[in-house]
């Protein structure tokens, strides 16, 4: 990453879509840890890391009433585990575009971290809207796309939230510069 994160904001897209149990301990934590070194690399330099995922499809399966499981597919069940991985403060924002999120991002000191409540509890997020998409990209100065996972799809937090930032403020994190560079390879092979 040729991006200096000291005393920024960096918008992080990570894929913490890890399975959980029914106790919503994680099973399997392949992918917070593949995202650490792109964490730690902005928190060593001086900066802050707002991080942005989701988890499950929790418009998919809904409530009886139609609302929202939120207590399954929060991202909230993570946080104590972030802590311990990355050994650092690691806050929560129980939305990811409303005032908790704004506030809590606008309060961010560098080396610290704040997680934000699952995107796909928005629908906007699938849809690509870019709207939703521009509320996350105000949240921070720089973009990280580490979420080679989710790469594919063209989602707020994936694709459209990198149309607000310049060359010059968008980057890809480790896991997604290994995972490029080994399908590179791959092909001309």
């Amino acid at each position: 990453m040729d991006i200096n994160f000291k005393d920024k904001k960096a918008l992080v897209r990570v894929d913490f879509n890890v399975p959980l149990d029914k106790e919503y301990k994680i099973t399997d934590d392949t992918r917070i840890r593949e995202a650490v070194p792109t964490i730690r690399y902005i928190l060593d330099q001086g900066g802050a890391a707002i991080l942005m995922s989701h988890l499950g499809r929790p418009l998919a399966k809904l409530n009886e009433d139609g609302t929202i499981n939120r207590e399954k597919f929060t991202l909230k069940h993570l946080v104590s585990h972030l802590r311990r991985k990355l050994k650092t403060r690691v806050h929560f924002a129980d939305d990811c575009v409303g005032k908790s999120a704004v506030k809590k991002a606008a309060a961010l000191k560098p080396g610290e971290v704040l997680l934000l409540e699952n995107t796909r509890f928005y629908p906007e997020e699938e849809k690509g809207n870019a709207e939703f998409a521009g509320k996350l990209a105000a949240l921070g100065d720089i973009y990280v796309n580490d979420a080679f996972g989710t790469a594919h799809r063209a989602h707020a937090s994936t694709t459209i939230v990198a149309n607000y930032f310049d060359k010059q403020h968008k980057t890809f994190g480790f896991l997604m510069e290994r995972e490029i560079g080994n399908a590179s390879r791959a092909m001309k092979n």
